[in-house]
């Protein structure tokens, strides 16, 4: 079956001129092949492809500029494109366009070693990003868990799970180049760590995915490698036993580097993609930053916390490589998951609210899934308060549709009725796009979809996504 894209404009009129002006620009680099339409028209999102009408590589900014002006021109709309691995329907190209492929922009611009900062182009993976900084002695902490571009993660306002300790984009990110929908290049922030000038651009445009503007080069933040580094699992008897510990430990101020939590379902898939042998229960995955004798207090302390919550099993992994299978089998959940119900689709969601309200959250979502028929499993960047859910519906099967998004809906209004958040780094898209008024308001989206209208004003930039063009 179909999974339904929001409504939106239909496709534009793709003009032949356009086409002919980027082929005499970028030659090879431009593709109207079906096979590579289809790449550049789907993520990892449920809704079925919306193919752009071409796609252009584009090698530095003043080729994006190009690329926009030309499209600007012929009133034909952009989606920039990174890695692929969007979860909201993002890159869906919705009224048609021009997807620009930023993948080859993936150098290293500046290190910066000695203000910890670096400047890189938004095609460069989080992956390929700290392979360039292993000499330095410094890391990029954001992991989302996909290997996912830096401009990517960046129009999304990612995080992942380093947030407990290291934030998410949003503080991580200093400065942008930006070129907007009428093809203007602007520079927002600088490598200073604070500033009162002006407004904020850099955090509207961190967030904003796609819609205001094709990023292309960001300055991030870096942070010293750790001396010390170990790694813990810990079972449960219950989801919410399990959250009880994790609210603790942030309560008390343990400086904790990552806590995941992962229910018993989705350990059993990561067991059987991953070879692994972890006990299928309620799993608590720990790490620690610091020195030898910071991340031995840590570790101390947060053991004890857990076993006054019922935690038992600990295991430690201190080698790099145990540590290395352990993160890697958590980052690969998403993979694995969708292998409990072979011929799947996931249709994945993750809500955010108040670390108070985190074990209530989780407990009453835990019983809505228990009483579905669908297998729903759970995992979450639980330090912070954002847990996801993958819930696995056959593709032939409208009813599973149905009952997918009634799980859905049940669990963001009960994020929403906890002051929380309807998305905590997956982003809007198409799917949340309802969701986004539920949580802000009428007055707040308008206020929003003014500064699109400002920017933007025929609707260029990644159209149909967030929220509506007309109120």
């Amino acid at each position: 079956m179909n999974h339904p894209v929001p409504p939106a404009p239909l496709r534009r009129p793709f003009a032949a001129e356009l086409l002919v002006e980027l082929k005499a620009a970028f030659a090879d680099r431009v593709s109207t092949s079906d096979a590579v339409r289809a790449h550049h028209g789907r993520d990892e999102s449920p809704f079925d492809p919306q193919l752009p009408d071409a796609v252009v590589y584009a090698r530095t900014t003043e080729e994006v500029q190009t690329i926009v002006r030309l499209c600007a021109r012929h009133d034909v709309p952009v989606i920039p494109y990174g890695n692929g691995s969007s979860l909201e329907g993002h890159l869906l190209a919705v009224q048609g366009g021009v997807s620009i492929d930023l993948s080859e922009m993936n150098r290293v611009l500046a290190i910066n070693a000695e203000d910890l900062t670096v400047t890189v182009e938004p095609g460069i993976s989080r992956k390929q990003l700290n392979d360039a900084l292993r000499d330095t002695g410094l890391f990029f902490p954001i992991d989302p868990g996909a290997d996912a571009s830096i401009g990517g993660m960046s129009a999304t306002r990612a995080s992942g799970t380093n947030a407990v300790r290291y934030g998410t984009m949003r503080e991580n990110v200093l400065g942008l180049t930006v070129v907007l929908a009428d093809g203007r290049i602007i520079k927002t922030g600088t490598r200073a760590r604070k500033s009162s000038a002006g407004y904020d651009l850099t955090r509207l445009f961190v967030g904003s995915e796609g819609t205001l503007g094709v990023i292309t080069e960001i300055t991030v933040r870096l942070y010293p490698q750790p001396e010390a580094v170990s790694a813990a699992v810990c079972t449960f008897p219950s989801m919410g036993d399990a959250v009880r510990a994790v609210i603790e430990t942030i309560q008390i101020g343990v400086p904790i580097a990552r806590v995941e939590f992962v229910d018993s379902l989705a350990i059993r898939s990561i067991n059987r993609h991953s070879n692994l042998t972890l006990r299928e229960a309620p799993t608590l995955f720990f790490e620690f930053h610091g020195t030898e004798a910071g991340v031995k207090e840590q570790a101390e302390l947060v053991q004890d916390i857990a076993s006054q919550n019922h935690g038992e099993g600990f295991e430690w992994a201190t080698r790099p490589e145990d540590r290395s299978r352990l993160w890697n089998a958590r980052h690969n959940a998403y993979f694995a998951m969708l292998q409990l119900k072979p011929g799947c689709r996931a249709v994945t969601t993750d809500v955010c609210v108040p670390i108070s309200r985190l074990a209530e959250c989780v407990v009453e979502t835990e019983q809505d899934l228990k009483e579905s028929p669908l297998p729903c499993p759970i995992v979450g960047h639980v330090g912070d308060g954002n847990f996801h859910v993958a819930i696995l519906i056959d593709p032939n099967k409208p009813e599973e549709l149905v009952e997918a998004e009634r799980l859905n809906h049940r669990i963001v209004e009960r994020a929403l009725r906890m002051d929380g958040t309807c998305t905590g780094e997956h982003g809007v898209g198409l799917h949340k796009m309802g969701f986004l008024v539920e949580e802000h308001g009428e007055d707040t989206v308008d206020t929003m979809r003014a500064i699109k209208h400002a920017l933007d004003p025929r609707n260029l930039m990644n159209p149909g996504k967030i929220f509506s063009w007309a109120a």
